[in-house]
């Protein structure tokens, strides 16, 4: 705001701002172009990645028809052990996969969504008229990006992080590693008491591993923020 309650555009920190020859309508029609590519690549990666998500679980879905097909024709023998602990395992790796892919598309999003960001800010330098009415943030900090995925509401950060698309492959991942462990268990003789100990350690375990790699992995963001939101 000016000294006269007027809005004013939004300048980069630490820049001085851009003065450059073209007119409001060129700058306008420049960054609408920046904007409408960086929302078909945001649609495109995520389309990709669901893609690879439900050729994931189609797989997982196949893989325990096969054991069940196999437990009704021979037991629970060698046959079932063979194939429930290889199977289970193809489908572990095919999920860690695609767990991988789905935390680097989330990287992605999140400087897409920075991008977009700064965008806004320029479109408020443009005419700050039009700030009420923007729905998502025009800053590109920590808070900002996530003003813009949350469009203004209130919503704490666990849910948003246990909600997320990457936390659901991790933890159906979670469910096959504790469940491989134990097949593996069982397999070696073990009580049952130790099936599901050995089951529950590598389930969790798993887990845990998966939400410090997506942590440890959104921490590394680099990307400087230009238009920080005002103390």
């Amino acid at each position: 705001m000016s000294s006269d309650g007027s809005q004013v555009g939004i300048e980069p920190a630490g820049h001085a701002p851009d003065r450059g020859g073209a007119t409001p309508a060129v700058r306008a029609q420049i960054l609408a172009t920046e904007h409408w590519s960086l929302l078909a690549t945001r649609g495109t990666t995520w389309s990709e990645v669901m893609s690879r998500i439900t050729i994931y679980l189609t797989v997982l879905s196949a893989s325990l028809l096969v054991v069940a097909l196999v437990a009704q024709t021979s037991g629970f023998g060698t046959a079932f052990n063979v194939a429930s602990i290889g199977l289970a395992s193809a489908v572990l790796v095919l999920g860690t996969l695609t767990g991988v892919r789905v935390t680097n598309a989330s990287q992605d999003d999140y400087a897409m969504v920075v991008g977009m960001n700064r965008l806004r800010a320029a479109y408020l330098t443009i005419d700050p008229s039009i700030q009420p009415y923007l729905t998502a943030s025009p800053y590109d900090d920590r808070l900002g990006v996530m003003a813009t995925y949350t469009l203004g509401q209130r919503r704490a950060g666990l849910g948003h992080v246990v909600g997320s698309t990457n936390f659901f492959v991790g933890a159906v991942n979670a469910i096959v590693a504790g469940t491989l462990g134990a097949l593996i268990a069982n397999a070696a003789g073990a009580p049952t008491w130790i099936v599901s100990v050995v089951g529950a350690a590598c389930g969790i375990g798993y887990l845990a591993a998966q939400v410090e790699y997506g942590r440890r992995t959104f921490g590394r963001a680099t990307l400087e923020a230009l238009f920080p939101r005002p103390c």
